[in-house]
């Protein structure tokens, strides 16, 4: 019988008395539930702020988010409070989570602005990769079962938001990728550190602790300037936007910090599917075509989070 996850930083059982099974399979779906609502949640942000980003560019759509977010981030804090003394440990993981999440948005905003949500998307979303190898190599336990069925959904991820450039006289003439495509991937590699240190962090301390830093963050560094310089750009089409982007960004790194606590490897994962969750609304919405290999990555994901609800359940 496979091993369940456990997670680091957690207190073990108490010598000579085993952990309930039942508590054990709860754990494995709290980390697939609570990764989903957060891929949930990241959809719609992306989508939105993709929006907002070519309407009032990367830097102002960052601050309002961020204004919008200490916002809402204010209730929770209240509700959850943040009275907890801090270890020297936790002061590291709070600033490295307000950094890195703060540069990923800039990049993913700026790589937004500049490309397509369906070549952007996708290459972002290979956080939730890099947060699990982050987490493994950090001594996170997985099973082998669990491993591979991870690696299929991250499959089904990429194909169900990749989009096949089409060879034609005038696709040639589109806008180049290379740019948001590498600033995509900057964002991946700042959000796959932030997957990791917000895991620990709801694991360690408060749910609070996990929205608060990179809101502080990025109103004092990013909005405050802005605005006192004059530079803070608002129109009235992008405030519906940057509202949704600023609410969800918190309610998304919320839900993951309490998914972490399952398991930060399997949480990531499941998290990035936000990439394929985007690319199937826009179809809905935006009538794009959904070609054969996204069918297929639709289906590979469908199947594999059912097949990694049961193997954790």
């Amino acid at each position: 019988m496979e091993r369940p996850l456990r997670r680091s930083g957690v207190p073990a059982a108490r010598p000579g008395r085993a952990r309930p099974l039942g508590h054990a399979r709860l754990f494995g779906v709290e980390a697939i539930l609570g990764g989903a609502v957060t891929a949930g949640c990241w959809a719609v942000s992306t989508l939105s702020s993709s929006r907002s980003a070519r309407r009032i560019g990367a830097l102002s759509t960052l601050a309002w988010v961020m204004v919008v977010g200490l916002a809402v981030s204010v209730p929770i804090v209240a509700v959850g409070g943040v009275g907890q003394a801090l270890t020297t440990d936790q002061v590291v993981l709070l600033a490295i989570a307000g950094i890195s999440n703060v540069v990923g948005l800039l990049f993913g905003y700026t790589a937004l602005r500049l490309g397509k949500v369906a070549v952007v998307a996708p290459i972002m979303s290979t956080e939730g990769a890099l947060g699990a190898v982050i987490a493994i190599a950090a001594g996170e336990p997985l099973a082998a079962a669990s491993g591979v069925v991870l690696a299929l959904i991250a499959l089904g991820v990429l194909l169900t938001a990749t989009e096949v450039p089409e060879w034609s006289p005038a696709a040639r003439n589109a806008e180049p990728v290379l740019v948001p495509a590498g600033l995509a991937l900057a964002a991946a590699a700042c959000f796959g550190v932030n997957l990791y240190v917000s895991g620990r962090i709801g694991i360690e301390l408060s749910v609070a602790w996990a929205v608060l830093p990179a809101r502080v963050a990025g109103a004092v560094v990013v909005a405050v300037p802005l605005l006192l310089t004059g530079r803070a750009t608002l129109t009235r089409q992008a405030v519906p936007f940057v509202v949704i982007s600023g609410i969800l960004e918190v309610a998304g790194i919320a839900a993951f910090a309490l998914a972490a606590r399952g398991g930060i490897a399997v949480s990531s994962v499941v998290a990035s599917q936000f990439a394929a969750i985007a690319a199937v609304v826009s179809v809905l919405l935006f009538h794009e075509r959904l070609a054969r290999h996204q069918l297929v990555g639709v289906t590979i994901i469908a199947t594999g989070v059912a097949v990694l609800t049961a193997i954790q359940g």
